[in-house]
C-alpha cells in the first residue's frame, strides 16, 4: 500500500533563559520594548507534522512518501529521514527560502516567547500529487496534514478529482481555518483525524453535528489523550483502544503524529483497524517517553515485548509478521 504523507517540514530551535521574562519588563515602557536574552543552551530538533509522521512510519518499515516543501538547507534533514526509511524524492526544495523554523525561548517560570517562520512551507501549494503518483505507480492513500493552507485545499481537491482516497488531519491549522474551509477539507475523507478538543472545534466551526460529520467521512478517528483512541463508522460499534503503559512521561510533543504514523503503518500492512490503532498507541507511548518528536528509537524486540503486554499474544503475533 503506497501512502503519501503531506504536511509541514520544519526545525525547532529551543532555548532556555535562566531568569524570568517578567523581571525584565518595565510596565510603562512596554510600547518600546527592546530586549536581548542571554540563554543557557540551544536545542535544535527536527519536526513538522509531515516529517514526524513519515519518520514514524519509516521506523516501522512502512516506506512512506513524504510530500512537502523544504528549503535549500534541507540536505542534512533529508539524509536523516532517508536513513530512517522515508522516501523524500517528492519533497519540493525552494531555491530562495529556508526550511520552516520555530524559534522559542523559555524562561525559568516556563513562559515562552516564540516565532514561527513559514519559509519554504509556503511553496507546498505548488506541489501536484499526480507527479508523485506517476513516480511510484499510483497512490492508495494520501494523508493531508497541517501545512500551508492553500496546499491542504489543493491536495484535497486533487484527491477528489483523481479518486485518490485521503485522510483529513488539520491539527495545528484548525485554529486559523473557517467553517467553509474545514467543510471542504473533510467532506469525503476516508479517515478524519483529530483529538477531543479539535473534534468539538470542527463541529462548532462547520455547524455540523457529530452524526452529520460521521456521515461525510469513512472513519472518524479521535485520540483521547491518556484514554487512547476511538474509531467510529456509521452503522458500526465504535472501536476503542487504550494506551500502552508508559515508563515515564518526558515530553508530549509529537505524540499525535506518532499515533498517526503507527495507525497508517497498520493500514499499509493490511491489518484490522483495531490492530492499526494498537500500533499507533504503542508508538505514541515511545514518543511521550522521549524529549523531541524524532529522537526515539524503535527496538523491535522491546517494542514487541511491550506491545504483547499491552494488547495480548494474538495481537502481537499478527503485528510481528509485519514489523520492519
Amino acid at each position: 500500500m503506497r501512502i503519501a504523507v503531506t504536511g509541514s517540514i520544519a526545525t525547532d530551535h529551543l532555548m532556555t533563559f535562566p531568569g524570568r521574562f517578567a523581571d525584565q519588563l518595565v510596565a510603562d515602557q512596554l510600547h518600546t520594548v527592546s530586549l536581548s536574552f542571554l540563554v543557557d543552551n540551544l536545542d535544535v530538533r527536527r519536526g513538522g507534522v509531515g516529517a514526524n509522521i513519515a519518520f514514524g512510519m519509516g521506523q516501522l518499515g512502512a516506506t512512506p512518501l513524504l510530500v512537502g516543501a523544504a528549503g535549500f538547507d534541507f540536505d542534512e534533514y533529508r539524509a536523516w529521514l532517508e536513513r530512517h526509511g522515508v522516501d523524500t524524492d517528492s519533497v519540493r526544495i525552494s531555491e530562495t527560502l529556508h526550511t520552516a523554523r520555530f524559534v522559542c525561548t523559555t524562561d525559568a517560570s516556563h513562559n515562552q516567547i516564540g516565532s514561527f517562520y513559514t519559509g519554504a512551507m509556503s511553496e507546498a501549494r505548488l506541489i501536484e500529487l499526480k507527479t508523485v503518483a506517476d513516480r511510484v505507480g499510483g497512490l492508495d492513500l494520501v494523508l493531508i496534514g497541517a501545512d500551508d493552507p492553500e496546499a491542504m485545499l489543493r491536495h484535497t481537491e486533487e484527491c477528489r478529482s483523481r479518486s485518490i482516497p485521503f485522510a483529513a488531519d488539520f491539527s495545528q491549522q484548525i485554529a486559523r481555518m473557517d467553517g467553509e474551509e474545514i467543510r471542504i477539507l473533510l467532506d469525503g475523507a476516508t479517515y478524519l483525524f483529530s483529538n477531543e478538543y479539535e473534534k468539538g472545534l470542527i463541529e462548532s466551526k462547520t455547524g455540523w453535528s457529530d452524526a452529520e460529520i460521521l456521515g461525510k467521512v469513512g472513519h472518524r478517528v479521535t485520540t483521547l489523550g491518556s484514554r487512547g483512541v476511538r474509531i467510529e463508522r456509521v452503522g458500526e460499534d465504535p472501536i476503542e483502544v487504550g494506551c500502552a503503559e508508559e515508563e515515564r512521561k518526558a515530553d508530549p510533543t509529537g505524540v499525535g503524529d506518532a499515533f498517526r504514523a503507527g495507525f497508517l503503518s497498520g493500514l499499509a500492512w493490511g491489518v484490522s483497524l483495531e490492530r492499526a490503532a494498537q500500533v499507533g498507541c504503542m508508538l505514541a507511548t515511545l514518543v511521550i517517553e522521549t524529549v523531541g518528536t524524532q529522537e526515539y528509537q524503535l527496538r523491535r524486540a522491546n517494542f514487541m515485548d511491550r506491545f504483547t503486554k499491552a494488547y495480548g499474544h494474538e495481537a502481537a503475533t499478527e503485528v510481528r509478521a509485519h514489523l520492519g
